[in-house]
């Protein structure tokens, strides 16, 4: 019989804690201890007891940190995933250090210093830190994992494992790769050598694969007057992430230039390119923006996923019913459809969705953009470029040429534009575009408003869709929760619906950064243009008689489509009631 493996003093400690407390019996520690006495593969450190029953599923480590928290009257850590800390912070305890005690700081006060650890028995990291820092040191308790897991993350990786997140990482298109810095590239930048070299590609990478990682649509670098700002958009909201330091912004800033093929001489008038990069098998392309400001060059990257745009309906956000309303409407053969909205409503993803439905091999569609976000298979897009004449409305006017049978206009911005896009959709074309519209019933006026002759709007308007983005409930952390009052009333839910109502909302955790919310969906206001409203509009009337109207006929306000989607449980009253401050109905 081999012989009882040693057991640390803590692991000891914890295994006696826990058969004491119910979490194990004696028959399961001996037989991790046989597990590993059984070991013989010296080349490799033996496991320990406590390692055995976790990895068995056994013990689970956040139960064993509540064990010792709750031993040593300890506050348990918050989820390491979901935490933010300063770069002062971090800059107290040197990675080296963080890693040989297995802890992290968390927050500096006055004169103290929280720190999460993963052993309460080890006091040696604690006092040594105190000791070096001249700070009283607050411990609190989370798993080792976590703690790795947390370095990693804020500390950033080694190089090995760098050069391994790289791999996955292949940059196309100019300047793809480390040789693209050139002596005459540095020259022109001011950039010394130095600093265009390996560690400034990595970090760009790293600041790139972070913001995929973490399901952001947008990266903004933003020269301030002291620092150099690095932000994500998740989820239609900015998240401040760890900032490089301020004398890197010139080296970082000519990388992602010289990646987008952008002139990294021209430093006075605002740029544009792209970036094509292929991530686990993905194609992503990121569209860059350079814009000069008095601290220096701004730098915006929307990042557009291809996969975003094969989404049916109900991932977009429609019910069952609008799924059928829309389904109906663009399928039909003329006529045309607009969605309205503001800036990053979704309007142009709606569209990308609804030109993906729709494409087959017996159709041609043809669409004008400015500029082409994303390249589709099968569909002729045409780029808008003002500077050589090749506007909406000349762009529009040569596609009708091509004998489509679809056509896609970007934005309606202009009178010329808007009569050659309602003659189109007149000749027996499907006709797709946008406006800047509150509602969807103003879309009627707004064209009136800008010169199209009301009898030409009713004859080929089939209908206008208004929508807006509100963020989707996490569904790891998702949890029932009861309304108040209040908020029923603020969304006009009655006792009979709510009744029947599958309330929720996120209590926060690593997936979601903390705040309850994880993607985002549709709400959607649906004007479905028949014969008495087509006599209304062909009679002038304004957008409030066909609003009233069009209520009566049927139509969900956005923010009555908002309380459909609270009352499934699928978004918050909070969300659509601040998404939706603008509808009064």
């Amino acid at each position: 019989m081999p012989p009882t493996p040693p057991v640390s003093a803590a692991d000891d400690f914890v295994l006696q804690l826990a058969v004491e407390r119910g979490l194990l019996g004696t028959g399961q520690v001996e037989a991790a201890r046989s597990v590993v006495a059984e070991h013989t593969d010296l080349s490799v450190p033996a496991p320990r007891v406590l390692e055995v029953l976790v990895g068995q599923g056994v013990l689970n480590a956040r139960r064993v940190a509540e064990l010792l928290a709750g031993e040593f009257g300890m506050p348990m850590a918050p989820d390491l995933g979901a935490v933010r800390v300063t770069g002062d912070t971090l800059e107290l305890v040197p990675r080296a250090v963080a890693l040989r005690y297995r802890l992290l700081p968390l927050a500096r006060g006055a004169h103290t210093l929280r720190v999460a650890i993963a052993d309460p028995l080890d006091t040696d990291g604690v006092d040594a830190l105190g000791h070096m820092l001249k700070l009283a040191i607050e411990p609190l308790v989370a798993t080792a994992e976590e703690i790795t897991a947390a370095i990693d993350r804020f500390y950033g990786k080694d190089a090995n494992s760098i050069d391994e997140l790289l791999n996955d990482l292949a940059v196309g298109g100019a300047g793809g790769d480390a040789s693209a810095v050139t002596t005459e590239a540095s020259a022109a930048a001011n950039v010394s050598d130095t600093e265009t070299d390996a560690p400034i590609i990595k970090l760009v990478h790293q600041i790139i694969l972070e913001a995929i990682q973490r399901r952001a649509s947008d990266i903004h670098l933003e020269p301030l007057e002291k620092r150099f700002r690095v932000r994500y958009r998740i989820d239609g909201v900015l998240l401040e992430v760890e900032n490089p330091p301020k004398r890197l912004q010139l080296s970082i800033i000519s990388r992602l230039k010289i990646m987008a093929n952008i002139s990294i001489a021209e430093k006075r008038i605002p740029q544009d390119g792209r970036i094509q990069i292929v991530m686990n098998g993905r194609q992503l392309d990121l569209r860059v923006s350079s814009l000069p400001t008095a601290h220096g060059e701004s730098i915006v990257m929307r990042i557009l996923d291809k996969e975003g745009l094969q989404l049916g309906l109900p991932e977009l956000g429609f019910l069952s019913d609008d799924a059928a309303t829309f389904e109906k409407l663009i399928t039909l053969p003329d006529g045309i459809l607009l969605v309205t909205g503001p800036t990053g409503s979704g309007k142009t993803t709606t569209l990308y969705g609804c030109l993906h439905y729709i494409n087959k091999p017996d159709r041609k569609i043809i669409t004008v953009e400015d500029p082409v976000e994303y390249q589709l298979n099968g569909i002729n897009q045409v780029p808008v470029r003002a500077d050589v004449g090749m506007t909406f409305a000349s762009a529009l006017r040569a596609m009708l040429r091509q004998a489509p049978n679809i056509v896609m206009v970007g934005e309606i911005r202009d009178l010329e534009t808007a009569e050659i896009a309602i003659n189109a959709s007149l000749t027996g074309h499907m006709v797709f575009s946008t406006l800047h519209t509150n509602d969807a019933p103003s879309a009627v006026t707004r064209l009136i408003d800008i010169g199209v002759k009301p009898f030409l709007v009713s004859t080929s308007l089939r209908a206008t869709m208004a929508q807006r983005l509100v963020r989707k409930i996490c569904a790891k952390c998702k949890r029932p929760c009861i309304p108040t009052p209040q908020e029923l009333r603020a969304l006009n839910i009655n006792p009979a619906q709510a009744a029947t109502a599958s309330f929720a909302s996120g209590e926060g955790c690593a997936e979601c950064n903390a705040t309850g919310y994880r993607g985002r969906m549709g709400i959607f206001e649906i004007f479905v243009v028949n014969e008495e409203l087509q006599r209304m509009i062909y009679e002038h009337a304004g957008s409030a008689a066909l609003r009233d109207k069009a209520r009566a006929l049927g139509m969900r306000t956005m923010r009555e489509d908002g309380a459909r989607k609270v009352t499934a449980g699928l978004t918050t009253i909070e969300e659509v009631v601040s998404i939706t401050v603008g509808d009064a109905s």
